[in-house]
């Protein structure tokens, strides 16, 4: 379902300020300079998901995780390799990346369901469905600038799982809003999970990535590190943190 070939990921970690011919000429003979200012994120990760499978991806801040699902859902093109995908992917990286804050909750979700590709006549079937699993009622007709950030993700998530897609991919969303919503996506999500949808999962919590996948991938600065049984994988990494 997913192939992952050989993929880096390099970003220049420096402002690039050619706007003169001085500064040209010094980028130019400054080489060490600019080895200095590139990172990779990502370098020459190799894995495979099989269609239905449910992998984690576990590692410390700045290991390569959300880079790796953004190369993957398409965000991001890698710097060298190759992402196969055979399905539809419902990304949810950054929720409520696709709102617009003056506009009010009723309107952003036709709006970001006409980002995510769905018409006009499938919002308006769907709607009261989001409305109800967002528990926003009562503020359907207030700006999402006025929403707090956990009132934001319940709208996000509310929209962007009313269609069980082939591929999903989830960046700690889970860990958004309060105990009851994030217990709430939780069981949304197995539901997902037990309709066959392929999941790709990052999560800093090793038990929801225990309880929720069948393997895991250790990623530790932008390598892999470890591949396999949901369980071993993020015992051997938890074991590394506390070690």
């Amino acid at each position: 379902m997913i192939k992952v070939n050989n993929v880096s990921m390099k970003f220049n970690l420096g402002i690039e300020k050619n706007f003169s011919l001085k500064q040209f000429f010094i980028d130019v003979l400054s080489r060490k300079k600019k080895e200095k200012n590139e990172f990779w994120a990502l370098s020459d990760v190799n894995f495979e998901v099989k269609k239905g499978e449910v992998v984690g991806f576990v590692g410390s801040n700045g290991a390569g995780k959300s880079t790796l699902l953004k190369v993957i859902a398409g965000v991001m093109k890698p710097t060298n390799g190759n992402i196969e995908v055979y399905g539809n992917i419902c990304p949810m990286i950054e929720l409520g990346a696709g709102f617009d804050m003056d506009l009010t909750a009723r309107e952003n979700i036709f709006l970001n369901g006409a980002v995510m590709g769905y018409s006009k006549e499938f919002i308006l079937e769907k709607f009261d469905e989001i409305v109800e699993f967002s528990e926003l009622k009562d503020f359907l007709d207030v700006p999402v600038r006025n929403f707090s950030s956990g009132m934001v993700a319940r709208l996000a998530f509310s929209i962007a799982t009313i269609v069980e897609p082939e591929i999903l991919i989830v960046d700690e969303i889970l860990s958004v809003g309060d105990i009851a919503f994030q217990q709430k996506s939780e069981n949304k999500m197995r539901s997902m999970i037990g309709g066959g949808t392929t999941v790709l999962f990052v999560s800093h919590s090793v038990e929801q990535i225990k309880n929720l996948c069948d393997r895991a991938v250790w990623l530790d600065h932008g390598n892999v590190k470890m591949i396999g049984d949901a369980k071993e994988v993020c015992e051997a990494y938890y074991n590394s943190q506390i070690a």
